[in-house]
């Protein structure tokens, strides 16, 4: 089972690459009001059973691939 992971940054902490995509995005003419930069990950489990599939993308991410500090997670089904 495959199952999609958005990590990004917390609105309440400065994105810096957010940031520098916004200003030169800006520089280029565009218009926008705000941009974020973050991370997908893909995990590809072996688990039949998408809620055991579900509970250890869970735990991989709230261990590994998310700094809970500064980043939040969303998963989902692929």
């Amino acid at each position: 089972m495959k199952i999609g992971v958005k990590v990004m940054p917390r609105k309440e902490v400065l994105d810096t690459q957010g940031r520098a995509v916004e200003n030169t995005l800006r520089e280029h003419g565009q218009k926008l009001d705000r941009c974020t930069v973050g991370r997908y990950i893909v995990l590809d489990l072996p688990d039949a059973d998408s809620e055991a599939a579900m509970a250890r993308a869970k735990t991989m991410a709230e261990t590994v691939l998310c700094n809970p500090l500064i980043e939040t997670f969303e998963l989902e089904r692929l």
